[in-house]
């Protein structure tokens, strides 16, 4: 018995997913406006949902404390994915009421991380990391706090911008402001607004230090636009949007649509490849929808549930 004309079309975008490609790049790109964004928007609301089940779990873990839930989810997307459980473990061996509980202490914030992290032990020591371990030993006894075994932490090819070392430090920081960044997380309605939330510059230490016990060249360690962004879009967004969800402020749903329409669209290895194909997202609105597709769909070859899919079966 002969293939239906939509078998034939499901058989060929599954041929070419196995290729590693994106077979329905063409016919997304050649889509008018206003079908684009309906597609876009059919996507988005699938990632958002998944995404609202980890806030979820991360908010019963915290016991419905946004401020917690929030510190938790800023670990998650500090680093690169690869470390991502490494984070989300430190984060729980020092949670955000002992962080908050040692805020004004000088280097107490800064010495629980690394001490935590169990970084400090792959490195030379120096007065300064040596008065870490001292504040840390004792931080330790008084919030019994168990360090982490530094394997975990994955190291190999992590660009400098991005190691671990670096993101602690710029976290420690972070967390010096106030007491109030959940409040502070709502109010983000531009780029600007989170880029000065967080763009954050380390400590002086670190001004000549990429490592610990290891001088160099004068360089400031300020978290750039491009990370601040991502945090923008995978905490402040997300955040805004459960916050919204689970409290039934549908402004606050609103805000973070909004807000992803006003931050730039990523540039990974997944949207060059929608680029290569024609489609070029305006802003993180369409991107966030475009990892959807390729993630979520392309890659798992979920043609037969594919919105864009879908709709070329329409065409047919």
């Amino acid at each position: 018995m002969s293939s239906t004309p939509e078998e034939l079309l499901y058989d060929r975008l599954l041929t070419v997913a196995n290729e590693g490609s994106v077979a329905c790049g063409c016919f997304l790109a050649s889509l008018q406006a206003v079908d684009r964004s309906a597609i876009y928007t059919s996507l988005l609301f699938e990632r958002l949902r998944r995404k609202m089940y980890i806030v979820k779990d991360l908010r019963e873990e915290a016991n419905r404390n946004w401020n917690q839930t929030f510190y938790l989810l800023y670990f998650r997307t500090l680093g690169d994915q690869q470390n991502q459980a490494a984070y989300l473990d430190l984060a729980r061996r020092v949670p955000y009421r002992i962080v908050l509980r040692e805020r004004l202490t000088p280097h107490a914030i800064e010495a629980m991380f690394f001490g935590a992290s169990g970084l400090l032990d792959l490195y030379p020591s120096d007065s300064y990391t040596e008065r870490l371990r001292s504040e840390f030993a004792h931080l330790k006894e008084k919030h019994n706090i168990e360090p982490m075994d530094a394997k975990q932490w994955i190291l190999r090819e992590v660009r400098p911008a991005n190691h671990p070392v670096l993101r602690l430090a710029q976290a420690a920081e972070f967390f010096l402001q106030d007491d109030f960044l959940m409040n502070r997380i709502l109010l983000c309605t531009t780029e600007e607004d989170v880029c000065k939330l967080f763009c954050i510059e380390a400590g002086e230490y670190w001004l000549t230090h990429d490592i610990p016990g290891s001088e160099g060249r004068p360089r400031p360690k300020r978290l750039g636009a491009f990370k601040a962004n991502i945090i923008g879009i995978n905490l402040v967004v997300i955040l805004q949007f459960a916050y919204g969800f689970f409290g039934g402020y549908m402004r606050y749903q609103e805000q973070a649509l909004e807000l992803l329409q006003r931050l730039p669209a990523e540039d990974n290895r997944y949207t060059r490849l929608w680029q290569a194909e024609g489609v070029k997202p305006q802003d993180a609105f369409e991107s966030q929808a475009l990892l959807q597709l390729i993630t979520e769909h392309c890659l798992h070859q979920d043609c037969r549930q594919c919105p864009l899919a879908k709709r070329m079966v329409e065409r047919l």
